[in-house]
């Protein structure tokens, strides 16, 4: 059972594919994955290398590592190679903290920098074929996160049982 808005209970069987939110989810998330794989090309970027560096664009200043893979949701398994590749392309360096030799940073190189705003609105003219008015978009965003943090709190407590 799921609860829904006021304490109601959401009765929901599964039985049809199409009827399925984590299909829908699942099915659009491969499809947006798609779209940024086409747009981002000219640029050389994947969309996680992309969202990395929407993360450095906004903070402005050199990031530790283990901050950038909290901010991304991402495992230094995953971090380490983009930022391995992001590196090799001149969109970001990386220096060891000079007080403490195990911090990583990662910043912004002027190609970064000066690439920003092309990139941005390459995105922004490519989304507008989606028509969607700017409430629309902010309440997709907003419904969304409020199932992720529903599914993270779900997912500790189920987590939890299994120990």
């Amino acid at each position: 059972m799921i609860w829904g808005k006021e304490g109601k209970m959401l009765k929901h069987k599964p039985s049809h594919l199409e009827d399925e939110l984590c299909f829908a989810v699942y099915s659009t998330q491969k499809l947006y994955n798609r779209f940024y794989s086409i747009v981002l090309k000219r640029y050389g970027l994947t969309y996680v290398q992309y969202t990395t560096m929407l993360v450095l664009w906004e903070e402005r200043r050199p990031m530790m590592v283990k901050e950038l893979g909290e901010r991304l949701k991402l495992d230094s398994g995953t971090l380490t190679p983009l930022l391995n590749r992001l590196e090799k392309q001149g969109w970001v360096v990386r220096n060891r903290n000079f007080e403490d030799g195990r911090c990583v940073m990662v910043e912004l190189t002027p190609k970064a920098l000066s690439l920003e705003h092309d990139v941005k609105h390459h995105i922004q003219d490519c989304v507008l074929p989606i028509e969607m008015t700017e409430s629309e978009y902010r309440e997709c965003v907003n419904v969304l996160y409020e199932i992720s943090d529903k599914l993270e709190f779900i997912n500790g407590h189920l987590l939890g049982k299994e120990e």
